[in-house]
């Protein structure tokens, strides 16, 4: 390995495992920041779960993610890289209404961007005082989209001390992370059906923030395809030097000889050697840990903590339009709450499922061919685990959930022959989605985003105890998602640009992302960034010290239990 000095001389290396979105934006901001840079990929495609599936006969499915949210955070991206999505040739077309959810005894209840409508539909459950209470679940979700695009998506939490910083601490609790959104929905509509349609039941608080992106701007969809982000974002780190290896893998990362604590390369299947100063994981990051490196207990420890859930997914050919369906649709559980608790308590698969339908032909006429629709259904289940284990039968588990499938949807939309409009199919099951993308435990969203497994509690974008080895998406700091990725991806980027005191390319471009937010008493103003040494500083470092070290001894706790549990 050359010294540090050398490298300073000459163009640096760095090479990043797996194409994900994660991968491909970090692969893109390295070579901006003058970096020479190899992309390595198992499958033969760029994306990873954001990719594509086609059939012979025309029909054309998004694999993972279907929603675009959060714009601004993709648009982002392209300004640090110079361009913008339109320049690249990105075409967005919005969701209207964003989405339909269906209850059990046949009402539904339309979400949209329109205010007018929202009002007309919040008022057919909640009464006439009903909107303000949506209004206010908004004004709440406002805060949280402003206060975490802040200080969490643009901010690294490297270790327990970097939720000490003072600007955190005054608006942490504003972001309701120790309530549910469920609960936080309760607050605002009196009705169940509401409570429901707009809140996961155990999600944190803060993801109400989901819901106001959602409001304020809008569904979108990438008219191709979610795939043509990743393709766009490929092409520009494609135009800066950036080289992928697709069908290639790596058997492991390589180390120093002469200090077993330092990245050097990585060795592929083929037993190819490939040296870089800077390594970037961006495959399933507790795969990674337990099979691309010796095994830590850090590694062990890890693989043990709440992992999300998983799911079937059918990718279904119709015959026909089903024109009673929109472009998202959201079938919900009778037994709300048990539904849930068998996916992420128990591990299983609910006997009456709440699943997502998405129809992408509806936004995108060019994913069916004419007068007929491509269907997408997501079941959530439990991850691979001794409930749901990978040799379970799961022929008989896929046949069973298509058949409640489609009764569901036949009885809910009122179209009975539903299922004789299916003309070919194709099934994802944890243990395709382990499979194929190394996802452990077969979860699709990585690490749970549980308190205990965001901010500084979730894997860090260095490694812990190799240098120069680095990781980003779904499991690293800040967590899952595309937009959350991307961000990611920025925050990986400039630790490596910091480490290695290289100029960060987009320090000077104007933010994609606007800056005003609600500051503790309510009132909108520019934040401001410096953090002033006054008494209220000072109360609030006390406050967040005496949480933190509460939350650590409650993790010490439950990973001492876990040990001895198992």
């Amino acid at each position: 390995m050359v010294s540090s000095e050398e490298s300073t001389r000459r163009q640096r290396a760095a090479i990043v495992i797996g194409a994900g979105v994660g991968g491909v934006a970090t692969a893109a901001r390295l070579a901006s920041a003058g970096y020479a840079v190899t992309c390595i990929e198992q499958n033969s495609f760029t994306g990873g779960r954001c990719s594509l599936m086609y059939t012979d006969d025309g029909y054309r499915f998004d694999q993972g993610p279907s929603l675009l949210l959060l714009p601004k955070m993709f648009e982002e991206t392209f300004v640090d890289l110079g361009t913008t999505m339109e320049r690249e040739g990105i075409q967005l077309v919005k969701c209207n209404p964003n989405y339909k959810v269906h209850f059990g005894d046949g009402e539904s209840f339309t979400l949209s961007s329109d205010l007018v409508q929202m009002k007309t539909e919040v008022e057919r459950f909640e009464g006439e005082k009903g909107f303000q209470g949506f209004l206010k679940f908004m004004l709440e979700g406002h805060q949280h989209y402003e206060l975490s695009v802040e200080h969490v998506l643009h901010k690294n939490f490297t270790s327990l001390l970097s939720m000490l910083r003072p600007s955190f601490l005054k608006k942490f609790l504003i972001l309701h992370p120790f309530e549910s959104i469920y609960s936080r929905a309760s607050r605002y509509f009196k009705t169940d059906r509401l409570r429901r349609g707009m809140s996961p039941y155990d999600s944190l608080g803060t993801y109400s923030l989901l819901q106001y992106t959602e409001m304020a701007e809008g569904i979108w969809y990438p008219i191709g395809g979610f795939h043509k982000v990743v393709e766009a974002i490929q092409k520009i780190a494609e135009r800066r030097g950036a080289r992928f290896r697709l069908s290639t893998r790596v058997s492991r990362v390589l180390l120093d000889p002469n200090n077993a604590k330092k990245a050097t390369g990585v060795v592929l299947e083929t037993g190819e050697e490939l040296k870089a100063d800077v390594i970037v994981i961006n495959s399933d990051l507790i795969w990674a840990l337990n099979n691309l490196f010796e095994p830590t207990s850090y590694a062990k420890r890890l693989a043990k903590k709440p992992v999300s859930c998983s799911s079937i997914s059918f990718y279904w050919s119709m015959d026909r339009k089903v024109p009673e369906l929109g472009s998202h649709n959201i079938f919900l559980a009778d037994e709300y709450k048990e539904s849930f608790d068998s996916i992420f308590r128990d591990h299983r698969i609910p006997h009456d499922p709440s699943f997502y339908v998405n129809v992408p032909s509806r936004s995108d006429p060019s994913a069916a061919p004419s007068d007929r629709d491509s269907i997408i259904i997501l079941v959530p289940v439990g991850h691979i685990s001794d409930s749901l284990p990978a040799a379970a039968d799961w022929d008989k588990i896929v046949e069973s959930a298509r058949t409640l499938i489609i009764f569901t949807i036949a009885q809910r939309i009122n179209v009975p022959n539903f299922g004789s409009y299916i003309q070919s199919e194709i099934v994802n099951t944890p243990v395709t989605w382990r499979d194929k993308f190394n996802l452990h435990r077969g979860s699709i969203l990585g690490l749970s985003h549980s308190f205990f497994n965001v901010l500084c509690f979730r894997p860090a974008t260095r490694h812990p105890s190799v240098d120069r080895a680095y990781f980003v998406g779904a499991s690293a700091h800040p967590g899952t998602g595309v937009p959350i990725c991307l961000a990611g991806a920025r925050i990986t980027t400039e630790q490596i640009l910091k480490d290695d005191h290289v100029e960060i390319p987009w320090s000077e471009r104007p933010s994609a992302i606007a800056q005003p937010a609600w500051d503790i008493q309510g009132e909108v103003k520019i934040l401001d960034k410096r953090s002033r040494c006054n008494l209220e500083n000072v109360l609030y470092w006390f406050f967040g010290v005496s949480m933190i070290v509460i939350a650590q001894l409650a993790w010490i706790s439950s990973t001492t239990s876990l040990r001895l549990s198992v």
